[in-house]
This record gives C-alpha cells, structure tokens and sequence, in this order.
C-alpha cells in the first residue's frame, strides 16, 4: 500500500505495543481516510486521517470525542454494560495528546477496533432500522444530562436551517451557472415552505425545545451491529456530535433510511417515504430515548424529518446553481437528482402527514 512505511511511522507516535503486521484501507467512509491496523500480538486498531477540509479544528473535534466517550464510558459502566466494546475507545499518542499532526500538516487519531460486528448501509429488515432508531434513542438518552453547550461545534451552523436558506437565496440571485430558469419549479417548491422550516430553529430561539447532544449523521451505518445478533452494540462517527435539536437526528435517519430511493435517483416516481420503515425506526427510537425527550420534542419528531430533507434538497440545490463544488458529482446533474429526490420525498411526507404522527 502506498504510503505503508509512512503510516508505520504515524503509529509509532501512539501508544501502541509491538510491530504492525498488516495495515490495510477499511470501512466503506468518505470524509476521513481509515485503515485497519494488526498488531503482531493480534491486537485490531483503527488509524484515521481527519479530513480537514472538512473539520478545522481538530482540536476542538477530538476534546468532544474524549470528553462524550469518557462520560459514556462510565455511564455504560454504571449501568453494567462493556465500556470498551458500547463506545469508541481513544488511543493517546505518546506525548499525552489524542492527535498527531505529522510534518505534512496532516492529523491523525487511533480507535481500538471494536470486533465480531457488521455495519449495514441500508437496513435489509425493518427490525434493522428499528435497532438502529433504538441505538440513536439510547444515545440522546444516556448523553441527556451531558452540557450540551460545552460542545464544540466541529461545523458551524450545520443544521441552520434560516442560514442554509438564506445561502440558497444568494445562489438563486447571483446564478453563476446561468441554471437557475431551468430549476423555477424547484425553486418555488422550497419557498413555499420557507415559513416552516423555521418553525424548529425559532422554537430553540424561544427555549421551547431543549439544547442536546446531537450526531448529526445518524446513517445506519453508523450503527455497529453484532454480527450474531444484529442488536446495537456502539455508535460511531463521532466527529459531528455538536449542540443541537433531537428532531433533527431523528430526522437525519429518516430523510435516508426510510426513503423507498437512492438519494441520487434520476426517476422521482420511484421516490416515497416507506411508512413500514418510518414507524420501525420511530418506535425503537422512541424506545431508546426511554422517556427522556419532553412531549413536544416528541410532538415535533416527523417535522424533524421534513424540515431535515427539505434542508438537505437546499443544500443539494444550492451546489447545483453553484457549479458543483460542495459535494462530489460522478454525473451532469447529479445534484439536481438529490435535490429532486429530497423534495419528491416531502411530498409523500405531506400525503402521509396524519400516519407520520408519533
């Protein structure tokens, strides 16, 4: 592998024993690079590169990775669960700290690896995503008396609503592509409910909802299952947990995982909300959460998930009337079919608002 000697030496500045015997890419992750690292005694180590493009402040990333663990571990020790294998162990590096910054300027961090689990991009039984809900419910519930605001926004204003909107507007005016004549009707779609993709981020404004810890990328495969028995046995993909509202992890989940379409299907007729899927994961979330959230977070859960695609066919639209910049295209008009696809998705959400209720 490229670049092997180079990587033995970034893991030498970890507290690791013995030589590695094999080290080799893993998991199926686009932001961060990630290798599987053996250890000649056996031992199993995950070595990332923290994109930071992406995340500028490494610092700041890892203190909530350490900090969230850290209290998750005692809690999950508390409860008489396995810290080691519930949640993400950090190694230090050998100067004491959590990251290593090589001469490139590149940053690099090390995770035990957790064994006999199975990832899954897309749940193949309801039981799946349901699992999958009651792992993101227990997450919010067991990190429900964490400060919330003591976090570190990793990304600023991720799931600012108003704000992303307001990006979308100043792409619609300055329509540096000459694109947006061809995309009238989307673009009235989304202004149309301008109003009420507010309505959450206004009734944080107001201290009617609750600040809490979010994921932010609340994907299935996010989730590590065991491979016997498909229970969750850890979240992963901590890089993004910031202060923020549980409707929009709950949200997150949905606008993906319970979507009948590929997020990039050119034909929106086979794009619809599986109901099937949305009430296995509302039900294990719910369950989860083991009465921590307040009846109007609960109330409030299925605006989650519109207000959450809507945002995310914003944000693909927006990267559209700008060039394609943001995210990776593979195809002429990629963006346009995420974008269609989120926003065929809420019609089928509006169809079925009364059935969505939780």
């Amino acid at each position: 592998m490229e670049g092997l000697l180079e990587k033995k030496e970034i893991l030498k500045q970890f507290q690791l024993e013995g030589e590695v015997i094999e080290l080799k890419p893993y998991g199926s992750g686009h932001i961060n690079k990630t290798f599987l690292v053996i250890m000649e005694g056996g031992e199993r180590y995950v070595l990332q590169e923290i994109n930071r493009n992406i995340f500028h402040d490494t610092a700041g990333l890892m203190e909530n990775v350490v900090n969230v663990t850290s209290y998750l571990k005692d809690k999950i020790a508390k409860e008489g669960g396995e810290p080691d294998r519930e949640t993400l162990t950090v190694i230090p590096t050998v100067q004491g700290g959590y990251y290593y910054r090589d001469r490139a300027g590149n940053d690099w961090r090390v995770y035990r690896c957790i064994d006999r689990i199975i990832t899954l991009d897309q749940a193949q039984t309801p039981e799946d995503f349901r699992e999958s809900g009651r792992a993101f419910g227990n997450f919010q519930a067991q990190l429900a008396d964490y400060p919330a605001q003591t976090l570190h926004e990793t990304i600023p204003d991720f799931h600012n609503t108003p704000k992303r909107y307001l990006a979308f507007e100043k792409a619609v005016e300055e329509d540096i592509c000459g694109r947006a004549a061809s995309v009238a009707e989307e673009i009235a779609f989304i202004r149309a409910r301008k109003d009420e993709i507010s309505i959450l981020a206004g009734l944080l404004d107001k201290g009617e909802l609750p600040l809490r810890i979010t994921h932010n990328d609340t994907k299935l495969n996010n989730v590590l299952l065991d491979e016997e028995t498909h229970k969750a046995v850890c979240i992963v993909d901590l890089d993004t947990i910031m202060p923020g509202l549980c409707a929009y992890d709950f949200g997150d989940a949905i606008r993906f995982g319970a979507n009948t379409a590929v997020e990039d299907e050119p034909d929106i007729g086979k794009v619809s909300l599986s109901l099937e899927l949305y009430r296995a994961y509302a039900e294990g979330f719910l369950e989860g959460c083991g009465g921590r959230l307040t009846p109007k977070e609960i109330e409030l859960l299925p605006l989650g998930a519109k207000t959450i695609t809507i945002e995310q066919g914003i944000r693909f639209l927006t990267d559209y009337l700008q060039g394609d910049t943001y995210y990776h295209t593979e195809r002429e008009g990629q963006n346009l079919d995420r974008c269609r696809t989120q926003l065929a998705l809420v019609v089928d959400m509006e169809k079925k608002w009364e059935q969505m209720a939780v």
